[in-house]
């Protein structure tokens, strides 16, 4: 028989990745005296350990910072606020009772909780998921991947490089491996407008003159042991090829840089409800999904255009998840949230606690100029441009809110369509 270690915590908080880090310290300063960080990898941060570039902390730590760097402070925030954590552990399974079963150095543990933080972040869309025709050479990686390749193990991984996706990570890709003297010959998306933050348009693609297709998708990859060529073209409004636009490229190597997917194999085990939109668990005001003690935060929600968003989202889940544990928390609201013209997805889907405020997170479907949010008919909000690649936060007093108990809001944005 197989003996399991039994741990009974406060609070346990499933993935140490920039939001895990924020939750951990978050709830430690809420008052929370037994938290546990569970993380698979055998160190914490994340993906961050690999991001040697800045951009990281403006908002979180009030400086620029690099990914190594903004790793090393949360870190030592953890380590001042008493955080325990343990690393190799391997979460197999989340009752809706919170007990979690997982196997960490060999050993099986059965972990009892009074509330659990989700926190697992995301993963990329591979090249499978994509279903382009042609040949399955090596020389495809997804961007991430990568980006590890090079800036932990030191290894290029090609000369002549396509990426298909102008998400962020691949317009950083773009510039880095241009840097390290390849040839990135086009950045391919299908959309008709780049798909990550502007900033990163400006500084990884047109300061490097690096050719940039909307748009546009790949047709076909052809090669034998390594990819030969690849040929792009442009699709309709219907993402159909349209003939006669094809270019070819004799190129090496492939990156995918085409969408980040929330990790939520976990929260489907546990019973947890997942909003199509984002991929992510269907949350309240307080960040709790319908599984009660359950709560997420960070990109296992919706993907955060930046880690220091990822990291906030998860202290406000875990001073929610803090107080449940403490048995302080009540729902004492049932209003109902919902995207409505133009806006992708919003977050929270219900608010039902009576808070100082409501965060929402949201983006856009179009590209927008002159764009105006409206919140139900309670309050509205003007935008020079609004974008899909740009998240947009609204912050409003949960008194806004107190009269409409039992109804529904419905969240738009107008504007000038910009493309």
């Amino acid at each position: 028989m197989t003996n399991i270690l039994k741990h009974e915590v406060d609070l346990a908080i499933i993935g140490g990745g920039p939001a895990g880090l924020g939750a951990a310290i978050s709830a430690k300063e809420a008052g929370v005296k037994n938290v546990l960080l569970i993380e698979r990898s055998e160190e914490l941060g994340g993906v961050l350990p690999q991001c040697i570039h800045n951009g990281f902390g403006l908002h979180f730590f009030k400086e620029e910072l690099t990914g190594p760097t903004y790793t090393y402070k949360m870190l030592k925030n953890a380590e001042k606020a008493g955080v325990d954590f343990s690393t190799r552990t391997m979460v197999i399974r989340i009752d809706p009772n919170n007990t979690i079963i997982a196997l960490s150095h060999n050993k099986l543990l059965e972990i009892h909780s009074k509330a659990t933080l989700l926190c697992m972040g995301c993963r990329e869309r591979s090249f499978g998921a994509l279903r382009i025709p042609g040949t399955r050479p090596a020389g495809i990686y997804t961007a991430g991947t990568a980006q590890r390749l090079m800036n932990i193990e030191g290894m290029l991984p090609g000369k002549r490089i396509v990426i298909l996706g102008s998400g962020d990570i691949g317009m950083i890709m773009a510039r880095r491996m241009t840097l390290e003297g390849a040839m990135v010959l086009a950045v391919v998306e299908l959309m008709p407008f780049i798909g990550g933050l502007i900033r990163n348009e400006i500084q990884c693609l047109r300061d490097f003159n690096i050719p940039t297709h909307v748009g546009h998708t790949i047709k076909e990859v052809n090669g034998t042991d390594r990819i030969e060529k690849i040929i792009i073209t442009a699709v309709d409004k219907n993402r159909h090829y349209i003939p006669g636009t094809e270019v070819e490229f004799d190129a090496d190597t492939l990156l995918i840089s085409a969408g980040l997917i929330p990790e939520n194999e976990l929260s489907k085990m546990a019973g947890v409800q997942l909003n199509p939109l984002t991929g992510g668990p269907i949350v309240d005001n307080l960040w709790q999904t319908n599984v009660p003690g359950i709560f997420a935060g960070g990109n296992v929600v919706h993907v955060h255009d930046l880690a220091d968003y990822a990291s906030e989202s998860a202290a406000l889940a875990a001073v929610n998840a803090a107080a449940y544990a403490k048995g302080t928390s009540s729902q004492d609201l049932d209003i109902k949230v919902k995207a409505g013209k133009n806006i992708r997805y919003i977050v929270p889907n219900s608010i039902t606690k009576k808070q100082e405020k409501v965060t929402f997170f949201m983006r856009v479907t179009w590209p927008l100029n002159n764009a105006t949010v409206h919140i139900g008919d309670l309050y509205k909000k003007e935008f020079i441009f609004a974008r899909p690649s740009e998240q947009i936060r609204i912050d409003l007093p949960i008194g806004m809110f107190m009269k409409l108990n039992h109804e529904e809001i419905v969240v738009s944005c107008y504007g000038e369509e910009a493309v």
